[in-house]
């Protein structure tokens, strides 16, 4: 007799499920003891790994480490472990194993489940697993172009039940990848060799037609409208069918934020000219939500911060969201900020991936060199280009009245900023590897007599971790900016910069580091250069170490004549689960801007 392996694999594990479910409930009726047993495992080999393996997947080794002792309940996770043992050994290349469990001597395959016992004080499970079987034929075909199977599907390797998974997974995929939707595996023939010690596995796939996408269908309610869900999906009706589309238009419809759940299913049948629906079930978030934050530094004071949000305002998934901060609460910067914004986001108002936005500010800033109000207006339109790069271009209003040490001056600017963002982190709020790169450009041109001038700005970021699970991570930040205009008082105050704090450099009070115009005047430079560098260490799941040192320089004219000052200090982290808690305690290394020690607290990593 020569079954079919991965078909009997699953039938047995099927009915083995449906047999515990019954034995448990069954038993549940009855009464027993509450006495601890004791546990012998023995497994006759000599590798660790397999003897580990079995050991996790072993209920009743489970149930000793939990404490549990009800009889009915080891009764129970003995009958389990027969499927849930054989399993671990085919999955280590072993088809000839042999496995007793019994419960005070007697096997626990062979109690009745109507007469539990009322006490088990001893559990013996023994395991041989036999000798280690290899491939002996081992095909899988025909394969889509370009593909090949897998390095561990071939004559002579060891016989792992899941590279033969693996292998009809992989090579399904090939196909679906090449535009066959419908591949499957039609056929297999898969016998064990209990002489030999080896696994034949002929494995025959069906690739299916050249599939095509069809129509999009929306199943359940959601109260986006279904032309505009349409236009996010972007679902590419007529194209050959591809995996990589159909996630697409599922991170299209999830970016939003406007859907909790969003779920696409394939049709089981073909339409005409081998098309190919798909159904689309989502479900709505929820439309209203709101949220806050707060930092302190010893220096900066006490920032609070909130925003309230709607989903889905106008029925067509846009995002309108309200947020407002106030800073320098209780510090020595000069007076309090306050910074009021309102923004609406349409997603695919110019098409699949090409959004649209418009928004609304005012702010006030009382700093020790400038105090400033403004207004401010615009829109402008954003494009996804991939999962990791977006780029945005707007055009703004901005009318301002600003006193420096250069006196009063009132602005009146149409601004065209143009940026992009390159974001390959594998976590934004606690990173650990990858990069990350933002860079604009805001040219802004003087009305009423205003000058007209350029502003640059980048940021880049790079993470490395270490060791196991990444528990050392090397952080590094460099940031520029450049300021131009047509003469030494076009550039808005607004648009110098400064450098000092938790935003560039800790250790030194907030932008404490600018341009000396003399008689105790003072205003931004017009280039800028700051660079950070952090070790990160996780002392335990919950809490890390920091050590930083941070660099700012600031020209009055540009890069070739700048004045500097750093900053060096440790941090503690406590990781939240959604980001971290964060505290950092600076000191001055360089400069004379900055005395004493400085503390941040706030959320997040400092970049």
């Amino acid at each position: 007799m020569r079954p079919s392996f991965l078909l009997l694999v699953r039938s047995f594990a099927q009915q083995c499920a449906g047999l515990a479910v019954l034995v448990v409930f069954l038993l549940a009726l009855a009464t027993g003891s509450a006495r601890a047993f004791t546990l012998q495992f023995t497994v006759a080999s000599d590798d660790p790994g397999l003897r580990g393996d079995l050991e996790a997947a072993s209920l009743v080794a489970n149930a000793k480490r939990d404490g549990v002792t009800a009889p009915r309940d080891v009764l129970a996770a003995a009958l389990a472990d027969y499927a849930r043992l054989l399993r671990s050994l085919y999955a280590n290349g072993h088809y000839s194993g042999v496995i007793q469990i019994l419960l005070d001597g007697r096997e626990a395959a062979t109690i009745p489940a109507f007469q539990t016992p009322t006490a088990i004080d001893a559990v013996v499970v023994k395991v041989d697993p036999g000798p280690a079987f290899r491939f002996g034929a081992a095909t899988i075909a025909p394969l889509a172009p370009k593909q090949t199977p897998l390095p561990g599907f071939r004559s002579g390797a060891r016989a792992y039940s899941g590279v033969l998974q693996d292998s009809v997974d992989s090579a399904v995929d090939g196909w679906r990848h090449d535009g066959h939707a419908k591949a499957r595996l039609s056929r297999q023939q898969v016998t064990a060799d209990h002489r030999a010690h080896t696994l034949t596995a002929r494995l025959q796939l069906s690739p299916g037609p050249l599939v095509r996408f069809g129509a999009l269908r929306l199943t359940g309610e959601s109260t986006a409208r279904s032309d505009r869900v349409a236009r996010i999906a972007g679902l590419p009706s007529g194209q050959v069918f591809s995996p990589d589309e159909l996630e697409k238009v599922a991170a299209r419809l999830r970016r939003t934020g406007s859907f909790s759940s969003v779920s696409l299913v394939e049709a089981d049948e073909l339409g005409e000219g081998n098309s190919m629906d798909i159904e689309l079930a989502l479900v709505d978030a929820k439309p209203r939500r709101f949220g806050f934050g707060a930092e302190i530094s010893t220096f900066d004071g006490l920032s609070l911060s909130g925003y309230w949000l709607h989903r889905n305002l106008l029925g067509g998934a846009e995002r309108f969201r309200i947020d407002g901060e106030i800073t320098g609460i209780g510090g020595e910067t000069g007076g309090i900020d306050y910074d009021l914004n309102a923004r609406l986001d349409i997603p695919a108002a110019f098409g699949t991936d090409i959004n649209a936005f418009v928004f609304a500010g005012a702010s006030y800033v009382d700093d020790p060199v400038y105090q400033s109000w403004q207004a401010r207006l615009g829109g402008g339109v954003s494009w996804i280009l991939s999962d990791t790069l977006t780029a945005e271009l707007g055009v703004a209003l901005r009318h301002s009245r600003t006193r420096d040490g250069s006196g009063d001056r009132t602005y009146t600017l149409l601004t065209l900023p143009a940026g992009a963002t390159w974001d390959r982190r594998d976590n934004q709020l606690n990173p650990k590897a990858g990069t990350f790169l933002d860079l604009l450009a805001t040219p802004f041109v003087g009305l009423g007599g205003t000058g007209t001038g350029l502003q640059l700005t980048a940021d880049g970021r790079a993470y490395h971790g270490f060791g196991a699970g990444d528990r050392v991570v090397l952080a590094g930040r460099l940031q520029a900016g450049a300021a131009y205009g047509s003469n030494a008082t076009a550039v808005p105050a607004e648009f110098l910069f400064f450098s000092g704090g938790g935003g560039s450099v800790r250790g030194h009070p907030y932008q404490s580091l600018g341009i000396d115009l003399g008689g105790g005047n003072f205003t931004g430079g017009k280039a800028f250069l700051a660079g950070s560098a952090e070790l990160r260490a996780n002392v335990t799941q919950t809490i890390g170490l920091v050590g930083f040192v941070d660099a700012g320089f600031i020209g009055a004219h540009g890069f070739g004549d700048m004045a500097w000052h750093a900053g060096a200090g440790v941090g503690v982290r406590y990781d939240t689960g959604i980001g971290p808690i964060r505290l950092d305690v600076a000191t001055p290394i360089h400069g004379t801007t900055g005395q004493g020690v400085q503390i941040y607290v706030g959320i997040g990593q400092a970049f």
